[in-house]
């Protein structure tokens, strides 16, 4: 059991305060600072932006900071880094590692992407095809990913490549952390059904990759994947909100600045909607405290399945609702944005970026297999080709 309880943390975090006034301290200075007292993930190990304390006990720590007007390290600019790369170099990686990188990571000066999903691959993760060759005590990575948020920023990236075609395609799979900036590396923007590109493909062409940023034992690629996807799918899904937020907020909106468009149908639908919303947000929390006492499970694939799910059917009842209002698209400007935010545009980019939302962090087909088999324990889908070399797969 950790020492550190919450009277334990709330007096270090007013004596961190008083020590580094948030008003006059430089902000890098101040994050930094705050990392090396332990008062940044408070449940990491001592040394490493943590003190041992329990998970449920951030909420303490974060409360003092946002009360004194502290700045924080723009959670929603690096939520691969601090949401997926972070808890897997925890869990996966060596003390090198996590000297490294969880620093930069969580003050925000270094920002991170993904580079798991294929252009050939679709939504089967392992039958990836980028290939990564051993030469000496570094890895030549060639192959290219899409669907990568970031790229554009980032400094680093999570990648999955393939080190072993003779092996199943599940077994082959080694996970690296790569160099954005490295030579051979080539970021494209895809532009998307709204106009932007939040999104982007990358190429990889010789790039040479240290054995030292190789995350796990070779051939491990897949167990790490499955560790960091946990992760991401309680990050898109299982977020903090307050009631009436994101897409239900908005609609909920409309219908009140509105009643000429109201209908008893529309009426009866909006409550609907309105009660499955916060049912998933309920949800939700419940998760966020159960991940209190271990690591995330397949239950946060339930609610990312339900997030995605009822963003759109809620933007497509807004479109629907509003009538004529909601089809005068906004904005087609092309801009490469850093955040995506659903509330601050019109309902035509909220019905259309939500199509996004059954895609991307595992598609919603991938996911049901996970909660039928892993969560209810259904049997599992016959699969011919978990035992056949990757290199003999059909392509």
């Amino acid at each position: 059991m950790s020492a550190v309880d919450a009277d334990e943390l709330r007096r270090r975090a007013r004596e961190f305060l008083a020590a580094h006034d948030p008003a006059s301290t430089d902000r890098l200075e101040f994050l930094r600072a705050r990392f090396d007292a332990g008062l940044a993930w408070v449940h990491f190990p001592a040394g490493l932006g943590g003190l041992d304390a329990p998970r449920e006990l951030q909420a303490v720590v974060d409360e003092e900071f946002a009360a004194a007007g502290a700045p924080d390290n723009s959670p929603r600019l690096n939520t691969i880094g601090l949401g997926m790369a972070a808890p897997t170099i925890l869990r996966f990686g060596d003390d090198a590692q996590r000297s490294r990188f969880l620093r930069p990571l969580w003050t925000g000066e270094e920002i991170w992407c993904q580079l798991f999903s294929e252009p050939g691959a679709g939504s089967d993760l392992a039958a990836l095809s980028t290939r990564a060759v051993r030469d000496g005590d570094a890895w030549v990575v060639d192959g290219q990913k899409v669907w990568t948020s970031l790229a554009h920023r980032a400094s680093w990236a999570i990648l999955v490549a393939r080190t072993d075609p003779d092996a199943p395609k599940h077994e082959g799979l080694t996970y690296f952390v790569c160099d954005m900036t490295a030579p051979g590396v080539e970021v494209r923007p895809l532009r998307q059904i709204t106009g932007e590109a939040e999104f982007n493909e990358v190429f990889l062409t010789g790039v040479r990759i240290p054995d030292s940023q190789r995350i796990g034992e070779v051939g491990q690629g897949w167990q790490v994947a499955m560790g960091t996807l946990m992760n991401e799918r309680v990050a898109i899904g299982g977020g903090a909100a307050p009631r009436e937020s994101g897409m239900i907020g908005a609609a909920a909106t409309a219908w009140r600045q509105h009643p000429e468009l109201r209908t008893p149908g529309m009426h009866d639908r909006l409550l609907r909607l309105w009660v499955e919303a916060e049912a998933t947000r309920l949800t939700s929390q419940r998760l966020r405290q159960q991940l209190a006492a271990g690591t995330p499970g397949p239950e946060g694939s339930a609610v990312k399945l339900s997030f995605a799910r009822l963003n759109q059917e809620i933007s497509g009842f807004e479109l629907e609702f509003l009538g004529e209002r909601g089809l005068a698209y906004d904005d087609w400007t092309f801009r490469r944005p850093e955040l995506t935010d659903f509330t601050a545009r019109g309902a035509g980019y909220r019905y259309l970026r939500a199509k996004g939302n059954s895609i991307e962090g595992g598609t919603s087909e991938i996911l049901r297999n996970i909660i039928a088999e892993r969560v209810l324990g259904l049997p599992g889908e016959i699969r011919t080709d978990k035992d056949v070399p990757w290199k003999e797969l059909p392509r």
